[in-house]
């Protein structure tokens, strides 16, 4: 009789052969991975384009990928090794040494206006914050800054499309989708705000 731990093992292994004759077979679609961060546990996915999603530990992991296998394919599989660069470009950034994102960006996800909201959002450097008003005027709307706003916290890709360096134009902090604590310890590590 096996003990839990042979089967354990022998789980792990089969589940490792399947995730690789399925990878060498073309039929992952979308891979996904957990990492661990600071922040608490983030779900990283992404397909052969790009990353395509980070959801923050405030949101259920199993829900996302549910998300996933509906809006993009539901050929979708845990598999870590896929995400490696990502997951170690977000570990150089939690750890100070990294200030830009250089993995390859997937924006199925998103459409139209959105779609430039994060594009422009994308270019604010490190360390660096904009406006909600200045953010729709460069995506081509400046009275559409409660539109940027919304579009901002739809950011299927936070942290590296940066909508954590959008404020008011008061300087107040706005809204964030993995909540005000984390975006407040976001703009402080890369030191853009006191």
């Amino acid at each position: 009789m096996l003990r839990t731990a042979e089967v354990d093992d022998l789980s792990a292994r089969a589940m490792a052969a399947f995730r690789d004759r399925a990878e060498e077979a073309g039929l992952v679609d979308v891979a996904y991975a957990t990492i661990d961060s600071p922040l608490g546990e983030l779900l990283v996915a992404g397909t052969r384009r790009g990353l395509v999603r980070i959801s923050f530990p405030t949101e259920e992991h199993g829900l996302v990928v549910e998300e996933l296998a509906t809006t993009v394919s539901p050929r979708i599989l845990e598999a870590p090794a896929r995400l490696d660069d990502v997951r170690r470009e977000l570990d150089e950034y939690f750890d100070g040494e990294r200030t830009r994102f250089d993995v390859a960006l997937d924006m199925q996800l998103t459409h139209g206006f959105t779609r430039k909201v994060l594009r422009v959002t994308s270019r604010i450097p490190f360390g660096s914050v904009s406006t909600y008003k200045d953010v729709a005027r460069r995506a081509g709307n400046d009275r559409a800054y409660r539109a940027a706003g919304n579009a901002l916290g739809a950011n299927p890709i936070p942290i590296v499309v940066p909508c954590h360096r959008v404020l008011h134009a008061d300087g107040g902090l706005g809204g964030y989708g993995g909540g005000l604590d984390v975006k407040r310890f976001l703009l402080h590590l890369e030191h853009a705000i006191d």
